[in-house]
């Protein structure tokens, strides 16, 4: 696969996914919904899919209109989430740093308040 800068790079991996998750506080590796998954304090907030070829991430709503419109090869949704506040990134098209920026969404939508705020506040300083 190639990138923006005309670069080939490899696709994503669970294992990718896992190395960016560790990285943030109190994140422990479990299972949601009965696949593999990453928690903060017991709460799921990404999970590989049974495909192993997207995950699950919890999402802003209308953050999620306007990353599907953006990066439809990165980001969508099946008609089961539809409702809910996540979105699927496609692991073969995914971008590094896309990832951890929407990883990092994602656990602060989670994680418990006071964690995501010293989380934010040691990121500003």
């Amino acid at each position: 696969m190639t990138d923006q800068t005309g670069m080939d790079r490899m696709p994503a991996t669970w294992e990718d996914v896992k190395r960016i998750g560790l990285e943030l506080p109190e994140v422990e590796v479990g299972t949601w919904y009965g696949g593999p998954a990453l928690k903060v304090r017991g709460k799921g907030f990404c999970r590989l899919r049974d495909d192993e070829q997207d995950i699950v991430l919890m999402v802003d709503m209308l953050e999620r209109e306007a990353l599907m419109q953006s990066e439809p090869e990165m980001f969508h949704i099946t008609p089961h989430y539809q409702d809910y506040p996540a979105m699927l990134v496609r692991l073969a098209t995914v971008d590094p740093e896309m990832l951890r920026e929407q990883m990092i969404e994602s656990w602060l939508r989670k994680a418990p308040k006071r964690l995501a705020q010293s989380y934010l506040d040691d990121a500003d300083g």
